[in-house]
């Protein structure tokens, strides 16, 4: 819940002006709802994606204060951010609900970014992979594999968010395995390798360069460091210097 719009349109040129040499990663920004517009007209004839930070799974009618598919893609988004741990923790989201927007996303070709994660008790207690395994599975439930390979996950460990601690980058590979190991178990390996898994946990331009280079890890799903043009662009730099390198490899 940052920015109106002349920060908005402010930050997105900035971000703009400083990744115009970036080719070999795809970029999505999700502001709020109040700056789609005056961001997506910004981002006409740039390789930057809009997306949204949320949606409702009904397409329209008495649901007040709530923003159907439709409007999204008529505002310009192509992706939206589904199921955030916020959004799960302040607001009383479920597994059925973010599998419902989830749907709900697909149905109108927006590609869903689902979030799933621990708390610090459940990884404390030994619960991260019984927590990611119902949030996976619920979540993607009656998904078919098509709609599944053009979704994006994201790993973000709620403890590690905004706190300034962040996963190891043995903790960070070792969930994205285990999220890709999952995906296969319910759809097939060629649907696991296509499914971008994305760490989202106070990712900074420290630590970017180690985590984005392990196998599993295939971007980051960035919270604050996104309202400062100087850290975004430098995450944006390091992701593509080491996709060019992963490529090549």
């Amino acid at each position: 819940m940052n920015t109106i719009r002349p920060e908005a349109t402010e930050l997105i040129r900035g971000i703009k002006e400083r990744i115009q040499s970036i080719s070999a990663v795809d970029i999505m920004v999700a502001p709020p709802f109040t700056v789609l517009e005056s961001v997506g007209r910004e981002l006409i004839n740039t390789r930057i994606h809009l997306g949204a930070q949320d949606v409702y799974f009904e397409k329209s009618g008495a649901f007040t204060g709530e923003i159907s598919p439709g409007m999204l893609v008529d505002a310009g988004c192509t992706h939206v951010i589904v199921g955030h741990s916020e959004r799960r923790q302040y607001f009383g989201e479920n597994d059925d609900m973010v599998n419902r927007k989830v749907m709900a996303g697909l149905k109108s070709h927006l590609i869903p970014v689902l979030c799933v994660g621990e708390s610090w008790d459940e990884r404390k207690q030994g619960k991260t992979f019984f927590v990611l395994n119902q949030q996976i599975l619920f979540g993607l439930q009656g998904i078919d594999n098509h709609d599944l390979s053009s979704l994006v996950i994201a790993y973000e460990p709620v403890w590690a968010i905004g706190t300034g601690k962040s996963a190891t980058i043995e903790q960070a590979q070792e969930v994205h395995a285990y999220l890709r190991h999952l995906i296969q178990e319910f759809s097939s390996q060629e649907v696991a390798e296509t499914v971008r898994i994305l760490y989202g946990g106070s990712m900074n331009p420290s630590n970017a360069r180690d985590l984005l280079s392990q196998k599993d890890v295939d971007g980051g799903l960035i919270g604050g460091a996104s309202l400062k043009v100087d850290t975004f662009s430098v995450l944006v730099g390091i992701a593509d210097e080491v996709q060019r390198v992963k490529h090549h490899e």
